[in-house]
């Protein structure tokens, strides 16, 4: 596997449109539809339930694994490729060809990357988003926060790298950027918090 095939199957591999697949076959519906209309596992958890979002984000924290242990190393040596192939499955998952460019914001599977690369700032990073979801019941702060404290975090535990350093600050913006309307919501008081979802299921269609 050369280098650019790599970028591409890391892009495809990010591109599946995971929660749209499973609300799909499940309720036979579209999740653009749905709650937030974004296609990640909060909002599948909150539209279907947990049973339907726990695998989808393992799934999507794989899609961005699988491009920084598997398919860069097929490729070359480069940490650049490696970094190269976890960004186009993060910009997959975020700009999906499959589903008209649509997707989710990206958070797990760019944990997925971070995980391939630095999993001790990625365990902490998990921590934070945990503490601060239970404590405020948002979702996107914990998110935006854990996305905030990775470069921190990075630069803690790896001091030298600083390819994956800046790697991060450049994920944490775009994660941050990607949230710009949930930051607004939070800020008028609207934002859904975690634990409230549908009371029944949408029906089959």
């Amino acid at each position: 596997m050369s280098s650019i095939p790599a970028i591409l199957a890391s892009y495809c591999l990010g591109a599946i449109p995971t929660s749209y697949l499973v609300a799909r076959l499940a309720r036979g519906i579209d999740l653009r539809e749905h709650g937030s209309r974004n296609l990640g596992a909060t909002n599948l958890y909150r539209t279907l339930g947990w049973r339907f979002a726990v695998p989808v984000a393992l799934f999507d924290i794989a899609k961005g694994a699988i491009p920084v242990v598997v398919f860069a190393p097929l490729a070359s040596p480069s940490r650049l490729l490696a970094l190269g192939c976890g960004a186009a499955a993060v910009v997959g998952h975020v700009l999906s060809v499959f589903v008209r460019f649509r997707g989710g914001k990206g958070v797990a599977t760019a944990a997925g990357v971070m995980l391939g690369f630095a999993p001790i700032a990625v365990g902490i990073a998990a921590a934070i988003w945990i503490s601060v979801v239970l404590l405020t019941g948002y979702v996107s702060l914990g998110s935006m926060t854990a996305a905030a404290a990775l470069p921190l975090l990075v630069r803690l535990v790896r001091p030298d790298d600083r390819q994956l350093f800046w790697a991060t600050v450049l994920v944490a913006a775009a994660i941050v950027w990607l949230h710009r309307a949930n930051i607004a919501r939070l800020a008028a008081g609207t934002e859904n918090r975690f634990g409230r979802r549908r009371a029944t299921s949408p029906p089959a269609r």
